[in-house]
Parts: C-alpha cells; sequence; structure tokens
C-alpha cells in the first residue's frame, strides 16, 4: 500500500486546515452579527413556528448549529426564552446546518470552485484587518476564514488516498455493504462516531460528500452516516453539558431526544424513503444517486435536507411533550443551599465571549442577591437579643461572607476563560468591569462580615447602644439598603438602559449623612453620652456604611462604563 504515514498527517492537517477556517468564518459573522442577531431572537421566538425560523435562520447566518445551540442555552439561562421555545430554536437550527452542505457542495464539488479564487479572497480580507473600524475588521475576518475554509477543502480532496493505486481501500468499504440492513446500522455508527471525533457535524458532513465524490460509498451507506453526523452532533453538546447546569442539561438532552427519534423513524424506511429520493431525482433528470457516482452528492444533499424538514415538521407538534420529559428527566435540586451555586453559567458550553457575557452577567445579579441579604442579616443581629437567634444569624452571615468570597473566583475564573478567545475591544472592557463588580460585591460583603464581628465583640462585653445609637443606625442602613436596591435592579438590567444619578443620589445621601452622624458621635463622646468601647463599635458601623455605599456606586459605574465605552468604540 503506497498511501503512508506522512499521507495520513496530510489528510489530518488538511481536515484541520478545514475546521480551522470554518472556525475563523463562524466567529467572525458571530461578532458581524452577534448583538443583533440576540435581539431577534429574543422577539421572534414567541411560537413553535418562528422559534423554528429563527433557529433556521441563525445557523443559516453563522454556519455553525453548535454555536446556535449555545447561544439558546445562554437565553434560557439569561431568563429570555422559557426551554419551549428553545426546543423550537434547536429544531430550526438542524434544518439551518444543511445549508453548509449546500454551499460546499456548489463551491467546493461544481466546476466553478471557490478554491481557484481563495487567495483573491484573503487580498480583499487582509486590508480590512488593519482598518480603524472594528466591524471591517470581522469582515476581513470572515473573507479570511471562508478562503481558509475552502482551502482546506482543496486540500482535503488532495489528501484521501488514491483508489486507483490502492484498491484494497475499498474491500472493507465492500465488506460491510452486503451485510443488509445491519450496514446501515453500521453506517450510522460510523457517523455518529465521525462527528464526535472531529467535533463538527460539518465538517463531518464535507468529508462524507469526498467518499461520495470519489466513489469511495454507496448512496445508502453515506445516508446512514449521515443519520449518524445528527446523533453525533447532539452527544457532543450532551458530553459539554455534563458540567453544565440544569438549563444547559435539558437543552442538549431535548436536542439529543429530537434527532435520535428521527434517526429512529427514518431507520424504519430507510429503504424505502432513498428509493423515494432516487425516483424524484430521476424524474427531475439529475441522476440517479443509487446507479450513478456523479449524482450521489446532491442525493445525500437532497436527504440530508428533506430528512431534516420533515422530523422538525413532525416533532413541532411535540414540543410540550418534549419539554415535560427532559424537565422530569433532570430535575432541579430543590435544596435551601442551591442558590449558593452558580446557575446560570456553564462553563464547558462557553463558545464565543458575547454570548458567554450574557452568562456572566445573570450570575452577578444573582451575586449581588447575597450581599443585600447580608445586609438584612446584619441588621437583625444588631436588634435582637435572642442568643440562639444571634448564633444562627452570624453563622449565616459567615457562610455567605465565604460563598461571595468563592463566586467572586468562580466568576473571575470563568471570564478569564472568556478572555483567551478572540475578543472584540468592548467585549474585553465588559470583562475588566464584571470581574471589577465581582470585587465590590465580595468586599462589601467582607464589611458586613466585619461588621457581625463588632456587634458580636459588643454582645460579649455585654455593652448595648443607646437608643439614639439605634436610631441613627437604623437611618444609615436604610440609605444604604436602598442603594442596595438601585444596585441589584441595575444588574438585573439591560446595561444600555442603566443611568448613574438614581445611584448617585443615594450615595450621596450616605456620606452625608455619615458626616452629620460622625460629628453628632464625636460631640456624644467628649460629653461621656455613652462608653468608649460601645462608641467604637458604633463609630465602625457608621463608617462601614459608608464605605459600602462606596462601593455599590463604584457598581453602578462599571455599569455605565461599559455602555459608554462601546459607544465610543
Amino acid at each position: 500500500m503506497e498511501y503512508g504515514i506522512l499521507d495520513i498527517l496530510k489528510l489530518i492537517g488538511a481536515l484541520g486546515f478545514f475546521i480551522y477556517g470554518m472556525k475563523v468564518m463562524s466567529e467572525s459573522i458571530q461578532k458581524v452579527a452577534g448583538d443583533s442577531l440576540r435581539s431577534v431572537m429574543s422577539i421572534i421566538t414567541s411560537n413553535r413556528v418562528s422559534g423554528v425560523f429563527t433557529g433556521f435562520l441563525t445557523t443559516a447566518i453563522i454556519q455553525s448549529s453548535s454555536a446556535t445551540t449555545v447561544m439558546v442555552v445562554s437565553f434560557v439561562n439569561a431568563g429570555l426564552l422559557k426551554l419551549r421555545q428553545a426546543i423550537g430554536v434547536i429544531m430550526g437550527a438542524n434544518i439551518g446546518t444543511t445549508i453548509t452542505g449546500v454551499l460546499i457542495l456548489v463551491f467546493g464539488f461544481s466546476k466553478f470552485s471557490i478554491s481557484h479564487y481563495t487567495l483573491p479572497i484573503i487580498a480583499i480580507g487582509f486590508p480590512l484587518m488593519f482598518a480603524k473600524k472594528v466591524e471591517l475588521k470581522y469582515w476581513g475576518e470572515f473573507l479570511i476564514g471562508f478562503a481558509l475554509l475552502f482551502m482546506g477543502l482543496s486540500e482535503l480532496k488532495g489528501a484521501v488516498p488514491d483508489l486507483k493505486h490502492n484498491p484494497e481501500i475499498l474491500e472493507w468499504i465492500a465488506d460491510i455493504n452486503n451485510l443488509g440492513f445491519l450496514s446501515v446500522i453500521i453506517s450510522v455508527l460510523i457517523g455518529t462516531i465521525l462527528t464526535v471525533v472531529v467535533q463538527s457535524s460539518s465538517a463531518a458532513m464535507t468529508i462524507t460528500l469526498i467518499m461520495c465524490h470519489n466513489g469511495w460509498i454507496p448512496f445508502d451507506m453515506a445516508a446512514g452516516i449521515v443519520l449518524g453526523e445528527n446523533i453525533g452532533t447532539t452527544i457532543t453538546a450532551n458530553l459539554a453539558a455534563l458540567v453544565g447546569n440544569v438549563h444547559a442539561k435539558r437543552a442538549a438532552l431535548s436536542h439529543f431526544m429530537f434527532n435520535v427519534f428521527g434517526v429512529v423513524w427514518m431507520l424504519l424506511i430507510f429503504y424505502f424513503y432513498i428509493g423515494a429520493i432516487d425516483s424524484v431525482m430521476v424524474y427531475m433528470g439529475w441522476g440517479s444517486p443509487l446507479n450513478e457516482t456523479e449524482s450521489i452528492n446532491w442525493g445525500l444533499i437532497t436527504f440530508h435536507t428533506s430528512f431534516n424538514i420533515i422530523n422538525t415538521l413532525i416533532m413541532i407538534w411535540f414540543v410540550p411533550q418534549i419539554e415535560q420529559i427532559v424537565t422530569k428527566m433532570i430535575s432541579s435540586k430543590v435544596d435551601e443551599d442551591e442558590e449558593f451555586h452558580l446557575e446560570f453559567i456553564g462553563t464547558q458550553l462557553m463558545r464565543t465571549a458575547e454570548l458567554s457575557l450574557m452568562e456572566a452577567r445573570k450570575e452577578v445579579a444573582k451575586f449581588s442577591k447575597h450581599v443585600v441579604k447580608m445586609s438584612k442579616f446584619v441588621q437583625e443581629l444588631i436588634e435582637s437579643d435572642d442568643s440562639k437567634r444571634i448564633e444562627q444569624l452570624t453563622e449565616k452571615i459567615s457562610k455567605y461572607e465565604d460563598r461571595t468570597d468563592e463566586l467572586e473566583m468562580e466568576i473571575d475564573d470563568y471570564l478569564v476563560k472568556v478572555s483567551e478567545g478572540r475578543l472584540s475591544t468592548a467585549t474585553s472592557e465588559e470583562i475588566r468591569a464584571i470581574m471589577s463588580i465581582t470585587s465590590d460585591l465580595e468586599r462589601t460583603a467582607d464589611i458586613f462580615m466585619r461588621m457581625s464581628r463588632e456587634i458580636n465583640r459588643k454582645n460579649r462585653h455585654n455593652l448595648t447602644f443607646t437608643e439614639g445609637q439605634v436610631l441613627n443606625i437604623k437611618k444609615i442602613f436604610g440609605l444604604v439598603d436602598e442603594s442596595l436596591v438601585v444596585m441589584h435592579a441595575n444588574l438585573k438590567s439591560e446595561y444600555s438602559e442603566v443611568e448613574l444619578e438614581g445611584a448617585m443620589s443615594k450615595e450621596t445621601a450616605i456620606n452625608k449623612l455619615k458626616k452629620e452622624l460622625s460629628k453628632k458621635h464625636w460631640k456624644s463622646v467628649e460629653e461621656n453620652h455613652y462608653d468608649v468601647q460601645t462608641g467604637i463599635v458604633y463609630r465602625d458601623i457608621i463608617f462601614g456604611c459608608e464605605r459600602i455605599g462606596d462601593h455599590i456606586i463604584n457598581v453602578t459605574e462599571s455599569i455605565v462604563g461599559i455602555e459608554e465605552h462601546v459607544s465610543i468604540s
């Protein structure tokens, strides 16, 4: 056999060339249309039919069903889409992914092959990479990725073994194809494994088209491989979702159920269906994919497209049932401590930085909720004289403070992983801002923790606040709570809608009251209205509230800073 190790390495390299080009092209078009796609998706997924259309359109544009699925999971996590709507979008993504095969067949296998023009395309895209306008840079990346994809395809076609010199390669295929219906099952398994290995159904489809183009495999075996690719692309998502959150698991499982059901019913009528495709193509004058090698590729595209459309038309009526099944199979943990787990971030599902930030925003909003609760606990601790309740509150505050440390670290680690990707300037700025927000939230929790220690120290020494001190503490905590409410609302809102004025007025009020209470405090100390130790605790609480106010306003300033940077860029 003349096909040696060097040839195998060339084949793997050509495949890597192709997949890298597809990745660059997909990521760049997502950056060009990312925000508008998210807006459109959140608006037009009001029902199942529009959801399917949205999934089809999104996948057709960004040329990646995996990216569409990740986007959908991000929307479910962020509460912008319900699981039922997400299932419709995933169904549409299955149809949208067939467009990739058509494009590759038209531009890569026809007499007019785009691979002949890849260098001129790169010549156009390369100068755009140095443009000042960000959108032009992304279009430059898209053109280069597009060219690399078809250069890789050309190399891939040239790297496959030459059957004239290596006829023994076909022997194992002939052996499989003589097993009757079992050969179809084996083809499905091959397609599944192939897609899991190359991590891309589009790449697996391209490999299948090349094998058909070179006469390696007959039409029925190629159709079986395509069915397996439909399963393989869902297995990849489910493996990624193993360490994801409950929403990610449900979305991935619904995708798996949808595709597996389609493969099952197609296998039941397999020979009838490919016979029908053969008859239609012969009638249309396109040749017989069962008998003519040159017609197999178009027969395969027809099989892939029609199968996904029909499967969607069948399954769209059962979306509520799919939702019920996956919800029962993957139930939420009803546990008091569940609030301490990352709910919206699923790191293994991360594909595009812009999409990942949506999950991070939601997680930070939940983080702020913990801080709001800590304020309530500290205020109750100040007023409580029940030793058992004091002990419970102290433990709760300590537990929450420990968890805020962990939340800051986990969210920041996630953002660091996001930042390892190819980022736009606006995305980099938002990552820095969110990390600054988590730092301010964690420092606020630290101050509440120090307050609880001061209060417990006072209780151990049997010290008590005067009525005036209690009243003043309530006043400043009232302003702190108002500031926390504004901060939490800002973190939950669209960042573009956040204004600084409301938060700043609360911060000004806290500073003003702190100065006023500080003056009264020193005067009371001079006049011996209360003992020094009680005065120290009282002073630390007042000063602590002022520092908390500083961190709270920092959060809103970070949010507003993101949008100001985006508008400037």
